[in-house]
């Protein structure tokens, strides 16, 4: 652990957090291969499962128990904080999911929700460990690092026409990002803002540098 990013729980439990995380990676996946609908029939009462059971530990003292018995040691601090209140980060990435999905066009959600899961997850584990530059309010290290994977992931990520300009467009969007998951804590959960950020940024960017591109990936569920 670092003076950079120390985190709330341990780095062993950090690590097997990320690992759950990596799980989310299947969103992104199996949304490539169904429709819109579809995702949305099975996550949204997911994420409204996750809600009321999220929010009932709150309330509910016989629900209260067993759920920071399973899952408290994952916890950070500010998720257990009974006098805010908050969603744990599972809790986000469903919801985050949701919005995405219902919002964005395909190209933009698989390459933003990919970059959530994988750059994040770096991101954690290489700042905690090997952190010890400050940029803004985290490390450097851990900043690079979510940056490389970052582009790593823009450069696989399915493309409308695999041209140039689609290149630099995600390149910028993980730029954005990266600055956005550095700044994001304390304000609000980096699940959101994350992938928002950078959907939003790409789309700008299609919109003014491509703006006669349908944004329909080839063969692929609408």
């Amino acid at each position: 652990m670092t003076a950079i990013d120390r985190g709330t729980i341990d780095y062993k439990n950090e690590v097997l957090r990320k690992l759950i995380h990596l799980c989310s990676l299947s969103i992104p996946t199996i949304y490539y291969y169904i429709t819109k609908e579809l995702a949305l029939t099975i996550l949204i009462p997911l994420s409204l499962f996750s809600i009321v059971m999220d929010l009932g530990r709150y309330f509910i003292p016989s629900l209260k128990k067993p759920f920071y018995d399973i899952f408290g040691f994952l916890l950070r601090d500010h998720e257990k904080n009974e006098n805010n209140k908050k969603l744990n980060g599972a809790t986000y990435v469903l919801l985050s999911a949701v919005i995405m999905i219902s919002f964005f066009p395909k190209v933009i959600v698989v390459t933003a929700f990919a970059v959530l899961i994988l750059s994040d997850t770096f991101a954690a584990l290489i700042g905690r460990k090997f952190g010890k530059h400050k940029f803004l309010y985290k490390s450097l290290e851990g900043s690079l690092a979510f940056f490389l994977i970052g582009i790593a992931i823009v450069l696989f990520a399915p493309k409308i026409e695999h041209n140039i300009i689609e290149y630099l467009i995600g390149i910028i969007a993980v730029a954005l990002g990266t600055i956005v998951e550095n700044i994001s804590s304390g304000y609000a959960d980096d699940n959101l803002t994350i992938p928002i950020s950078i959907g939003l940024t790409m789309w700008i960017l299609y919109s003014i540098l491509l703006p006669d591109l349908n944004l329909i990936l080839n063969n692929v569920p609408l």
